[in-house]
């Protein structure tokens, strides 16, 4: 009998130990992903969605025509025949075969911006639907709704009209309002050229050699608008003059006293969930919908913008756009409001801070007060908007951007079985240790208070 129980502890024992190693194995294939046959690169080694964006970058723009990330999570590429869809699976990327490619797409968008110029009007391009969208708000008439119309036709007939409520407009004021004296604008993310801090914001905010001020009153000195890119772009920068109000960090106000430190810039993703945070309403979230989107708003023509559902309204202009904690864009523009709901652009970070010269300043670097603070690696476990860490290949490196899409390095559903698995082994191994415990105990009763034994 004895030896039957030793022989059943050692059997639980060894199930258990097995269990953690399956366990483990589990959880690593699913963060690692399976080794990759003899010749191919490791899945995990690239982002999934910066594997899409290369692979539309190697094929070409007549063999494909965009990538996006699906409602499932997982990126998608677009491409004009079969062979190429073959090669875009075999990299481990879903393809879907669309009739036209990137190159008529641009040729429609090139057309649009050869017409006369309609203020009121936007397109974007359409990855999923195959299509370049024409949007006129209600202030276009109709004379020049139907001259657009005609200029779209001509251009395909995958390029599709759409009227829209509101009207596009710059977007004035936002996360942290600045004030200038005759308006106000919002910071958007705190950035360095290795010597002086500035802050990044929206071109159109005012020109170059415009004051910027904490308050309304004019009465507490921020800083001076240095460059500034607006229209065609739209972006500026605000060198702070008041060395104290910079404080070495970087993070967003996302309300209630909370705010996100900013880890690094990146290039976002259509189809991405994506935040925004503006003193008029707060912190908001959506989708990425299109990128190199352009607007025709009254004050001149913008290119290069990222498209979104997020919603914005006058007061929002110039704050941040991020996810994973990392700077994606600084609001330009859009329509609607956070109630019934509208389209916003976003001008990209990157390509502002690559035509600046500047980097984004790491919101977890201590920095002294009054010094330009470095970009670091970012250690494992930083908070963003969504709860979640920024992922490992998120990191902003020398220089304080990521180039690239943004992704999760894992989806959680794939760790569940392997976890599970290791929590019912350790469960196991703490119930033999509990056995074994309770039998030197029993041992040490039974020989004081045998009659608790029968």
């Amino acid at each position: 009998m004895k030896h039957g129980r030793r022989t059943l502890r050692r059997a639980i024992r060894l199930a258990a130990v097995g269990g953690l190693l399956c366990g483990g194995l589990m959880v690593s294939n699913a963060v690692a992903g399976e080794p990759p046959p003899p010749g191919r690169q490791a899945a995990s080694a690239v982002p999934p969605a910066a594997t899409a964006a290369g692979l539309v970058a190697r094929l070409g723009t007549s063999r494909t025509a965009g990538s996006w990330i699906g409602a499932d999570g997982r990126p998608v590429v677009a491409v004009t025949d079969d062979a190429t869809a073959a090669e875009v699976r075999r990299a481990g990327v879903r393809a879907e075969v669309k009739r036209h490619s990137m190159a008529d797409l641009r040729s429609a968008t090139e057309a649009l911006e050869r017409a006369p110029r309609v203020p009121g009007t936007a397109w974007t391009v359409d990855y999923a639907s195959n299509q370049v969208t024409v949007y006129a708000d209600r202030t276009v008439s109709a004379g020049d709704w139907s001259r657009v119309s005609g200029v779209a036709h001509r251009a395909g007939d995958f390029v599709r009209m759409r009227r829209t409520g509101g009207a596009f407009t710059t977007r004035i004021d936002g996360a942290v309002p600045i004030f200038n004296g005759t308006g106000r604008c919002s910071v958007g993310f705190n950035v360095t050229d290795g010597r002086d801090n500035y802050l990044l914001t929206a071109g159109h905010c005012g020109p170059v050699g415009t004051p910027w001020f904490r308050g309304a009153a004019g009465d507490a000195r921020l800083g001076t608008t240095v460059a500034r890119t607006f229209p065609g772009k739209d972006f500026s920068l605000v060198r702070y003059d008041d060395r104290g109000a910079f404080d070495g960090g970087n993070a967003v106000d996302i309300g209630q006293g909370r705010s996100v430190p900013v880890v690094g810039a990146a290039d976002p993703v259509v189809g991405q969930e994506v935040f925004r945070s503006g003193s008029t309403t707060g912190l908001r979230s959506g989708r990425v919908t299109a990128l190199n989107a352009t607007v025709n708003y009254r004050e001149g023509t913008v290119g290069g913008l990222i498209a979104t559902t997020v919603c914005a309204e006058p007061g929002d202009s110039g704050g941040p756009l991020l996810a994973e904690g990392l700077a994606l864009g600084v609001t330009s523009g859009g329509n609607g409001d956070c109630v019934e709901g509208g389209m916003t652009f976003f001008q990209p970070v990157i390509p502002a801070l690559t035509a600046l010269g500047v980097r984004v300043i790491d919101g977890r670097t201590a920095a002294d007060r009054n010094t330009a603070a470095a970009p670091s690696a970012p250690p494992a476990g930083t908070p963003s908007p969504g709860g979640a860490a920024p992922p490992a290949e998120a990191v902003a490196p020398p220089g304080g951007t990521v180039r690239g899409p943004v992704t999760p390095i894992v989806e959680a559903r794939r760790l569940v079985p392997g976890l599970g698995i290791i929590g019912v082994s350790v469960l196991a191994l703490l119930a033999v240790g509990r056995l074994l415990a309770d039998r030197a105990d029993r041992d040490h009763l039974r020989a004081h208070y045998s009659r608790h034994w029968g």
